[in-house]
């Protein structure tokens, strides 16, 4: 019993440091939508700043410690979301998680080389990369009770579980008790519909980050005497706490926390109990990996595909169809003059060099077609490599030739490919790049530990192959024939991207329903996907390994990966030239960086982590922007004069149309809100839209419309499917911005500004379907837009139903119910404008006439009503204006009793109105 006590209470305090990671990764995600693989490294960078600071500069350990979590953490929160996090919400996955990728190789990196930087300068650091028995915010050395007989607590793991119930109770106060936790649980429900509401999501998203930074900050202290200062071991932490995340499925703080928690103990148990795996080296390191890969599999969600396109679609090839000497002749002039410099101006030295960046270049290849092709994020392509190798030099070692062993390896490591494609046939982004890095992980300690694979640390040799007169022991001809063998590759590579099965990568990639609709196999295309680059990766790692001559299973592990990952990315893994370059690129810059610049270590690999950052402005890489860009100043000019002339020819023909005064309110006397009677003379209109166009990505959707409504009035915006009646609605809210054309708010220019700012100028948008956060209760929906209990309470008294079941989860409701309770609030506080997209989608015709009902009372109340619906008949009978929408344009605009039903029918129909 006390040894099992003393498993449950040590596994505590591992558990405990995982539970504060994962609540900071969850509070990230759900606040932001990105996953932070950088979370570990912010945990590391205190760690380090906290050795530094008590035991290098003397500073005393709780203040340090408090100044940490509660400054430091959260600064570096703050910033990171400024300089990089916002503009990454903006990008495809694949983007954002090799940026944060990026962060986390750059982050340790940085925080090094300024303890080293200090060191040079004379300051009192001490020795810190790789330090372990550190004090903690405790006594040193700690203080140790034995409350049970064979049960052991110290300081340390006291201090940790004090620590973080604190930090639990606080953040549960902070989330269900406060006015921000609300807006922060607000936002993660529906990020569009806070911002709909007048809350600033950008600054949510700040304080989430802070609070998510300062955990982060809180765990690396804490787990100084436990950890040490390795870089290394922060970041599997990390991903072992990212266990717990996916336990929370990325949105349930509480359940992150209680599965950190448990992970921990579950941890300890089967380090102490698990006797079945004492011949399986490594299997106990490698448990929470295993839960991390089940758990992704059982617990993530599928998302629905029909109907939907990537967000990360493939690049536009500006140079298709032009002539093979414009499309290729410089690569392969860049490519003859390297093979020639191999043998005439480099030394030895850089031969060698140039020859490994080839080598290199060919892995980096794989990245081309798993995450180029196939949009998906590899984190295992490290493993590919090692495990070819060591398979080759295992042949090797037994008398077999390097052409036959080269093509074991390759074999091999494609064959490991295809396993670890299984989970790709049901994950995707961050939740594949999880698993396969969880796999890659399970590798590194389980798999590469067999004896007979490994051959100890001593590992395999893998002799250069000599190919009849030409000895490729000789780093000048080794880069030839390279340099031939990366020719082969890229022309390879694009001969599959313009074959049928390239064509049917690109389809699964952008829309793998309607790929599969079309005859294409999905699960067939992703096995080729992973097992071409597994085995892509597995030969050019049996090169890399031929150019050291020898191989052990620690040369390429998984964190190698993620280096590699970044560097390919950040120079452009849409095309396999551009994998040569970034291999290049990686194997040149430390030896030009130790020879011209600094002798530090960490300067490259700050620079490589920081590449992946680039991915915010760029996100097909440098190589790719280059071209982009240089094509983007070709066709600006030629492109705004043809808009120009576009949006005049237009306009030409409404003025010309068959409906004269079409798009023109003010003509033939139909003049949007004139039978409004609350309205004053001369008083400017509440919301005005003048000229309006808008749309999505260059496509044109709202096409001059002028529109007003005054207050005390309802204006009926009529049209059929696709006419742009919502994108109108998104105009007029500040959702949308017009690409040409005014809005006004109270006769004050607004075009400029955000859905907050719309807000809070009294604008608000109810969006089509029900505008409730689903995931909060009642009472919390009403908080979050009437701040007084005597308001709610109101609320209360007028719609019982709502008052019975305050406290029920809002997304448990009936539709009736659910618009009634987007309504309420709004009653009690009448906003200045209220423009309602379809409020009677889905609902009973008796819930419709309720709904009716209370918009006549906003209207009465003073508020202007921009209602947009399908459903003319019910509608009419409470509207003062009416206007059709068809193809963008205004076809009418008048009084209601001026309505003709004829011409209400071709609205519908889509025909273009005629007098």
């Amino acid at each position: 019993m006390g040894d099992l006590l003393g498993f449950v209470l040590s596994g505590l305090v591992s558990g405990a440091l995982y539970a504060l990671l994962a609540t900071g990764l969850v509070l990230s995600y759900s606040a932001s939508g990105l996953f932070n693989f950088a979370h570990g490294a912010t945990a590391y960078l205190c760690a380090l700043a906290f050795h530094e600071l008590h035991s290098g500069f003397g500073w005393p350990a709780v203040p340090t410690a408090l100044l940490l979590v509660f400054v430091v953490a959260p600064g570096i929160g703050w910033g990171l979301d400024r300089l990089m996090f916002r503009k990454l919400a903006g990008v495809g996955e694949t983007a954002q998680i090799v940026a944060t990728i990026g962060l986390l190789v750059a982050l340790p990196a940085a925080g090094l080389g300024l303890v080293e930087l200090l060191e040079r300068a004379g300051a009192p650091v001490k020795p810190a990369e790789n330090q372990f028995g550190l004090p903690g915010v405790g006594p040193s050395p700690a203080v140790s009770w034995q409350p049970l007989d064979g049960v052991g607590i110290d300081s340390d793991q006291l201090i940790t579980w004090v620590a973080t119930a604190l930090a639990a109770a606080g953040l549960w106060l902070l989330l269900r008790h406060t006015r921000l936790g609300l807006r922060l649980r607000a936002a993660v429900d529906d990020r569009t519909l806070v911002e709909l509401r007048g809350i600033d999501a950008d600054r949510l998203s700040s304080v989430a980050w802070m609070l998510s930074s300062g955990l982060a900050g809180l765990a690396g202290v804490l787990a100084t005497p436990l950890l040490g200062l390795s870089a290394h071991d922060y970041t599997l932490f990390l991903f072992v706490s990212a266990t717990a995340a996916v336990l929370g499925r990325f949105a349930s703080v509480p359940l992150a926390f209680a599965g950190g928690l448990a992970l921990g103990v579950l941890q300890n148990l089967v380090a102490g109990y698990a006797s079945f795996a004492e011949g399986l080296t490594g299997f106990r390191t490698a448990v929470p990996f295993l839960i991390l890969f089940g758990g992704l599999l059982v617990l993530a969600r599928r998302r629905r595909a029909a109907g939907t396109a990537a967000a990360d679609p493939p690049p536009v090839d500006y140079l298709e169809g032009r002539s093979w000497a414009r499309r290729w002749g410089g690569w392969a002039v860049a490519g003859a003059l390297l093979a020639t410099a191999l043998y005439t101006v480099t030394t030895p030295f850089w031969s060698g060099i140039l020859a490994q960046g080839l080598a290199i270049g060919l892995v980096f290849m794989s990245f081309t077609v798993v995450t180029g092709l196939g949009a998906m994020v590899s984190l295992a392509q490290a493993t590919f490599v090692t495990g070819a190798a060591l398979v080759a030099g295992l042949l090797m070692s037994r008398g077999v030739p390097f052409a036959a062993a080269a093509l074991a390896g390759t074999g091999a490591a494609a064959l490991l490919g295809a396993v670890v494609a299984l989970p790709a046939l049901r994950l995707g982004g961050r939740s594949l790049a999880l698993a396969t890095l969880a796999l890659a992980f399970l590798a590194d300690q389980v798999l590469f530990q067999f004896g007979w694979l490994r051959n100890g640390d001593t590992g395999w040799e893998v002799p250069r192959p000599v190919l009849g007169p030409l000895d490729l022991g000789d780093d000048r001809a080794f880069g030839v024939a390279l340099v031939l063998l990366c020719g082969l590759a890229v022309w390879g590579l694009t001969r599959l991207r313009e074959s049928p099965w390239g064509r049917a990568m690109l389809a699964v990639r952008s829309a793998p329903a309607a790929a599969a609709a079309s005859g294409v196999s999905v699960v067939r295309t992703k096995l080729l996907l992973f097992t071409v680059s597994a085995g892509l990766a597995g030969f050019g790692g049996v090169l890399y390994a031929s150019y050291n001559t020898r191989i052990t299973a620690t040369d390429f592990t998984a964190m190698t990966g993620l280096v590699w990952l970044a560097v390919a990315v950040a120079a452009g893994v849409r095309r396999p030239q551009f994998a040569v370059v970034a291999g290049l690129v990686y194997a040149l810059v430390p030896h030009l960086l130790g020879q011209y610049v600094t002798e530090s270590a960490h300067l490259p690999v700050i620079l490589f982590g920081l590449a992946g950052l680039a991915l915010a402005n760029d996100p097909d890489g440098y190589c790719a922007a280059v071209p982009t860009r240089l094509h983007a100043r070709r066709v600006a000019g030629a492109g705004a004069a043809g808009a120009v002339g576009t949006a005049e020819a237009v306009g030409a023909s409404d003025m010309a149309g068959t409906h004269e005064g079409a798009g023109d309110p003010e003509a033939a006397g139909a003049v949007p809100g004139a039978a409004a009677p609350e309205a004053e003379a001369g008083e400017a209109p509440a919301l005005e839209l003048r000229g309006v166009w808008a749309g999505y990505g260059g496509a044109l959707v709202v096409r001059g419309v002028d529109l007003a409504v005054r207050r005390g009035e309802i204006v009926v915006l009529l049209g059929a499917n696709g006419a742009g009646k919502s994108s109108v609605c998104r105009v007029a809210a500040g959702a949308l911005r017009p690409a040409g054309g005014d809005v006004r708010v109270r006769g004050r220019v607004a075009t400029a500004d955000s859905a907050v700012a719309r807000a809070r100028r009294g604008v608000l948008l109810a969006p089509e379907g029900r505008g409730i956060f689903p995931g909060l209760s009642i009472e919390e929906n009403l908080a979050l837009r009437l701040d007084a209990p005597e308001d709610r309470e109101a609320v209360y008294a007028r719609f019982p139903a709502l008052a019975a079941r305050r406290t029920v989860a809002a997304g448990a409701l009936s539709g009736g119910e659910q618009q009634l309770l987007a309504l309420a609030p709004l009653l009690q506080r009448p906003p200045a404008v209220l423009v309602a997209d379809e409020p009677s989608l889905g609902l009973a015709p008796r819930v419709v006439e309720e709904v009716h009902r209370l918009l006549v009372e906003l209207r009465d109340a003073g508020t202007a009503l921009l209602l947009v619906e399908e459903k003319a008949a019910e509608v009419l009978g409470i509207a003062d204006t009416v206007a059709y929408l068809v193809q963008g344009r205004v076809a009418w605009c008048g009084p209601r009793a001026e309505v003709d039903p004829e011409r209400l029918t071709e609205a519908y129909l889509g025909w273009r109105a005629r007098v």
